[in-house]
């Protein structure tokens, strides 16, 4: 939905934030996590670089799981 954006403008989030859309952050490594504007920004505890870029994109659709399979025995 958007261009990558530095992380150091990661508090500009604020102006961005819609009920629609979340924003994906990205490390040196490729990694990525959704998540709303939250100041400071949450870290992931398995990551290994800290993040680099964000971007806003949009709110992925829910969907439905399939059902609980019966009980054995």
């Amino acid at each position: 939905m958007s261009e990558w954006m530095a992380i150091a403008q990661w508090e500009e989030c604020t102006k961005m934030a819609r009920p629609s859309v979340v924003f994906e952050i990205r490390n040196a490594e490729g990694e990525s996590m959704l998540t709303p504007c939250v100041v400071p920004l949450p870290m992931p505890f398995n990551w290994k670089s800290p993040p680099v870029k964000f971007r806003v994109v949009a709110l992925p659709k829910p969907e439905h799981s399939e059902p609980l399979p019966p009980p054995k025995g």
